[in-house]
């Protein structure tokens, strides 16, 4: 709800009614993304004390509270307000935490695709029915209630983890054996060479979603109308990423993750090229926008993928792990959005999806040829070993 349906979707169309620039309303979505980029430093506490269902549900109740309070501002754009957001999204990063700790303890790959695309196919529908409704009441209802169709759509979700089997809890308590715990786990991840491609791979600009928020605000500069925006980014967009995601789970496990998230990478950036080569009309925006949920649903499922192949075995330390991973995945959604808006104050409306794709482009080329040369070998050279 607060990475896809606010951040990602209709903070910035909520925002520009309410008279902010769009370079201005840009920053503030980058600013609440920063979360998803930095919660590596307090998401592994998902791990200790009681179980990580449990933080689950804790977290998104208090994240849908303190949302609930920022949309009772007289703007979303305040101080305030601004203020709000953010430590909602803070509070609402612990609910991947926990989610990535669950699904590091499933023990196949095939089982970890699945669960990829059953997540990602959550959020997205959660967050596009989000953008679908705000946007839709954007002009009817007053700030105070928009909130409150925020923060249930946050809150009563996280509940059906009382379905999930119980997770192991960490018996230690003490600060310093956390932190040792987590550095520790910091190190096996990433001060090895073999981690270093998958960091890279993770870190990129290539399928970031960051046009998912800032789509949006774009469609008036193409003609198309508020109601347009709301079932194509709305229930529209919803059904459109959901067929993604959930695609992603047909790919055959013998193409590696890595492998196939590129490949999505490259396919969704041709689609934000569309939007910036062509004609400034609705149809266009209508079709580019349709192509870029599709493949940034199958491009968020198979990322996911590569976070549990570069996380290996949950254990007992899953979500500290997962977390430190994310985190380090979501920083292409704060600079690529802060880079969009950039565009689109130097070049206009085609400059905002044309930066996007030609940075993502060229971001996830450059390590295509590792993933798919680095097997290659790897197979030959256990053939010799084993002749």
């Amino acid at each position: 709800m607060i990475s896809l349906g606010l951040v990602s979707g209709a903070l910035t169309f909520l925002l520009r009614n309410q008279g902010v620039d769009p370079a201005r309303a840009a920053s503030i979505s980058a600013l609440i993304a920063l979360p998803h980029a930095i919660y590596f430093l307090w998401g592994p506490v998902t791990d200790f004390w009681i179980r990580r269902r449990s933080w689950l549900m804790l977290a998104a109740v208090a994240a849908a509270a303190t949302l609930l309070a920022a949309f009772y501002q007289p703007n979303l754009a305040t101080r305030w307000a601004v203020a709000l957001l953010f430590s909602g999204a803070c509070l609402g990063v612990i609910v991947p935490a926990a989610c990535g700790g669950m699904m590091g303890t499933l023990a196949t790959d095939a089982n970890k695709r699945r669960a990829s695309s059953a997540y990602q196919s959550g959020s997205l529908v959660i967050g596009a029915a989000a953008v679908f409704l705000l946007v839709s009441f954007a002009g009817r209802l007053s700030l105070a209630a928009l909130g409150w169709m925020v923060a249930p759509m946050i809150a009563l979700p996280s509940f059906f983890a009382f379905a999930a089997p119980p997770q192991s809890i960490i018996h230690e308590h003490g600060a310093r054996e956390t932190a040792v715990r987590i550095w520790r786990e910091f190190k096996s991840n990433f001060f090895r060479w073999e981690a270093l491609p998958y960091t890279l791979l993770i870190i990129a600009p290539g399928s970031s979603g960051a046009m998912i928020g800032l789509l949006p605000e774009l469609a008036r500069d193409y003609g198309v109308s508020g109601s347009q925006v709301a079932w194509i980014n709305g229930f529209g967009g919803a059904l459109l990423t959901t067929a993604g995601a959930l695609s992603a789970a047909l790919i055959p496990v013998r193409v590696r993750a890595p492998i196939a998230y590129i490949g999505a990478g490259l396919a969704n950036a041709g689609t934000l090229a569309l939007l910036a080569l062509g004609p400034q009309r609705p149809a266009v925006y209508i079709a580019g926008t349709v192509l870029y949920l599709i493949t940034i649903g199958a491009a968020y499922a198979l990322f996911t993928g590569v976070e549990l192949e570069f996380l290996g075995d949950s254990g007992k330390s899953g979500s500290s792990r997962f977390a430190i991973i994310n985190s380090l995945g979501n920083l292409p959604v704060v600079y690529m959005t802060w880079l969009d808006g950039r565009g689109y104050a130097h070049w206009g409306p085609r400059g905002m999806p044309g930066i996007d794709a030609l940075v993502s482009a060229v971001g996830v080329s450059l390590l295509l040829g590792h993933f798919v040369f680095s097997r290659r070998w790897r197979e030959r050279r256990s053939q010799v070993a084993s002749t």
